[in-house]
């Protein structure tokens, strides 16, 4: 037995090798982009790992491979000394040993390493990422045969396959109706697909939170500011000393551990966009540029409100999507008799033109209140009345920071409209 010593002792080193490559592989595609963001802004090793997932199909490619080829000599040891152990103990040995070999290399050698690593991404990547680039630099002047090989195999086996240029409303609608059973499930799934497609018509001062529905903190920033309070939006917004405009957000809600000064070093800058941009827009340029948060400035270059990531996904995947609901935890239209509902300012025209099933007159305002203050030119006050189209509206509060409460009531038809 002790001839077979070195092969053991080969065998457990390739066990570390293909733990190595295989715990390598789970850590560096688990991040998230923010995880890639911080690893860039970082030191040597952190910097190595955001360089080799800039390029993933390279690292996927050599990851494959170096694990492809450690697996292969791990085996090729393993039949050797079982067929030594076959010569000697015997056949049983051999059998037993062959089915430890395997055993042992799908456990240590890739169960075990994959799942720690996704439970330390970061952590883990920080440590691999030199080694790891060595171990790719080396297989760079092969990586051309390995695309070539790629290529080939493609026209070999699928010549024809062509990708779709976009994918067509209709063919989301047909793939709900294949997958979901349920009627309520299919219903939710059309919700949510509404909801997608009117993000391309749906401007994003519709959907932002505005000024008074968000609180900035002038740098320096300390936990001691926030007096023990989870912001509204979840993120705290940071200005800097001499101004009230948004430049950073940072995501209260993802940190583990939040330090007691300067807060504002962890976030991120924000992400400027018009007033006029679709949400479909802004949530391109979010996930192009790594942003979680927009700050919406009007024509004048000022501030006007926010919108975050969380916002945008909350929208879309709410059955019945309203800002009201969302930043005031109310229904946007309530009825309170027989002819009178109460509206929130902030309540979309869109909504309102919906739920009357009424045709509104053109105007260049998107919320009711937007159209009260217009008809009055001027702020609006508690008790103040206006007829516009079908309607009429008394405002019943009109805080100096806040959002205005309106009662509509349907005007009849011998009345003139404005």
């Amino acid at each position: 037995m002790i001839e077979l010593a070195p092969w053991l002792a080969g065998m457990g080193v390739l066990i570390g090798c293909s733990a190595f490559f295989s715990g390598s592989e789970a850590a560096l595609f688990y991040l998230r982009w923010q995880d890639r963001r911080a690893l860039a802004a970082g030191g040597r090793a952190q910097r190595a790992a955001a360089a080799l997932l800039a390029n993933p199909d390279r690292l996927l490619s050599a990851v494959l491979l170096l694990n492809l080829v450690t697996n292969m000599a791990y085996f090729s040891i393993a039949s050797i000394v079982a067929v030594q152990l076959e010569r000697g103990p015997g056949r049983s040995a051999a059998v037993l040993f062959s089915a430890g070999s395997v055993l042992t290399l799908i456990f240590l050698g890739e169960m075990f390493p994959k799942s720690a690593a996704v439970l330390s991404a970061r952590s883990v990547a920080r440590w691999v990422a030199l080694p790891l680039s060595a171990c790719v630099r080396l297989l760079d002047p092969i990586m051309p045969v390995l695309r070539l090989i790629t290529l080939l195999s493609q026209r070999l086996f699928w010549p024809r396959f062509q990708p779709e240029p976009y994918l067509e409303i209709g063919d989301l609608e047909r793939a709900i109706e294949l997958s979901a059973e349920d009627a309520a499930l299919r219903e939710q799934e059309r919700a949510t697909l509404r909801n997608i497609v009117m993000m391309s018509d749906t401007r994003v001062e519709e959907w932002m939170r505005p000024r008074t529905q968000y609180v900035t903190f002038r740098e320096p920033v300390s936990l001691a500011d926030l007096e023990g309070r989870m912001t509204a939006s979840g993120y705290l917004l940071t200005s800097e000393s001499d101004g009230d405009e948004v430049v950073a957000a940072l995501n209260l809600l993802q940190l583990s551990e939040v330090p007691a000064e300067n807060l504002e070093r962890l976030a991120q800058p924000v992400l400027y966009v018009p007033w006029c941009a679709t949400v479909a827009d802004v949530l391109q340029q979010m996930k192009q540029q790594r942003r979680e948060v927009a700050a919406v400035v009007n024509e004048m270059g000022e501030t006007i409100g926010v919108l975050t990531f969380e916002d945008v996904l909350a929208t879309m995947f709410h059955e019945n999507p309203s800002r009201s609901h969302r930043l005031l935890n109310r229904e946007p239209i309530q009825k309170v008799a027989d002819a009178a509902w109460h509206v929130t300012g902030i309540t979309n025209l869109r909504r309102l033109e919906r739920y009357f099933g009424v045709e509104l007159p053109p105007t260049t305002n998107v919320t009711v209140g937007g159209v009260v203050q217009d008809c009055l030119q001027r702020l609006a006050a508690k008790g103040d009345e206006v007829d516009w189209g079908p309607f009429h509206f008394r405002v019943l509060k009109a805080p100096r920071r806040g959002h205005l409460f309106i009662e509509v009531t349907r005007r009849t038809v011998e009345e003139p409209t404005p």
